[in-house]
């Protein structure tokens, strides 16, 4: 069972707006959350003090809702948003979309304005998982920049093209056909087409893109084309670079990070999940050597900007991280 919470404004305190009000809310957070009446255990309403002239849970009945409805009466508070209803409601679902409109889209700018994340950190840190969770409980879109730089790596390694010969990669890039498009609410990467989403995973062309991405060719086109995506729709990104390099002006910014056992168990048992042989000193190794190679590149090294809040995922779960994060990102609004 989720809570899932809305608010909206009515023009005036009369009994049609407040009807019309209602019945738009519970329909804009049955849409939202893809969730029938039936879903729904309870709704719980309450009205800033200037709402007297109708019951907005009375408004729910009418509208159809036959779950246990209750409504109360907010005390004055001086400066508080004017004729505003509030809702929680309960109901059987796995996500819980917050819904907050007209006026009362104000009191939460981080899911009602464009909201542009940036995580960045060292490989294992969990950034990426943090990355795809957040964007699901702010219902935004979730670029996977890694993923990016996989298909590049990739590219190079179907074209026969050693990664060192920064010519050589130059021709790859000046040809490449990559895109990046969202089916059915996750991510693919087409290179020339193809869907590589679960080829660019081989721990082979992982430690490739850590490679190509030192790489000022490689590095360009990507950033070029993670701005373009980021300036148009509110998006979570993750990568090493993206608060220092990619959106510098990014407001909430994340540098998420773990100890380096910890970050190499989660890889090795990431690689034997995905069916890859896997021995944990060899991951480790690889791990530490990569941290070296990501944070003394010339192009756009691995490092924490100046202004990101750092999160130590070490001793904590995934649900753990991304309410971290948004208790950051709501101090902020």
């Amino acid at each position: 069972m989720k809570a899932i919470r809305g608010a909206i404004t009515v023009p005036a305190d009369t009994p049609e707006e407040i009807r019309g009000a209602v019945k738009c809310l519970l329909n804009g957070i049955r849409q939202k959350n893809n969730i029938s009446p039936d879903d729904i255990v309870c709704i719980m309403f309450s009205s800033t003090a200037d709402i007297t002239s109708f019951y907005p849970a009375k408004a729910a009945r009418e509208c159809g809702f036959v779950c246990p409805l209750f409504s109360s009466l907010e005390p004055p508070v001086s400066g508080s948003l004017p004729l505003c209803i509030r809702v929680m409601v309960l109901a059987e679902t796995e996500v819980a979309v917050p819904v907050y409109l007209r006026g009362a889209a104000a009191l939460r700018k981080d899911i009602t304005e464009m909201l542009v994340v940036a995580l960045d950190g060292p490989a294992g840190s969990g950034k990426s998982t943090a990355a795809r969770n957040l964007a699901k409980a702010l219902d935004i879109l979730y670029l996977d920049t890694g993923a990016m730089y996989r298909a590049c790596a990739l590219a190079c390694v179907r074209s026969g093209v050693d990664v060192s010969d920064e010519n050589a990669v130059r021709a790859v890039m000046d040809k490449l056909d990559l895109k990046v498009e969202y089916r059915g609410g996750r991510q693919l990467t087409l290179l020339g087409g193809e869907d590589v989403s679960e080829e660019i995973r081989r721990p082979e062309i992982s430690q490739l893109a850590s490679e190509v991405s030192a790489l000022g060719c490689v590095r360009s086109a990507m950033v070029a084309m993670q701005r373009k995506i980021a300036s148009g729709m509110s998006c979570v990104l993750d990568g090493r670079d993206i608060g220092t390099n990619v959106l510098p002006d990014a407001k909430y910014k994340f540098f998420v990070t773990a100890s380096d056992e910890v970050r190499a168990k989660r890889r090795y048992e990431e690689n034997r999940a995905r069916g890859y042989e896997a021995v944990f000193e060899d991951i480790l190794r690889d791990i530490r050597e990569r941290d070296k190679r990501d944070s003394e590149r010339a192009v756009a090294p691995l490092k924490c900007a100046d202004d990101a809040v750092i999160v130590d995922t070490s001793d904590m779960t995934p649900e753990e991280v991304v309410q971290f994060i948004m208790n950051k990102i709501q101090e902020k609004v």
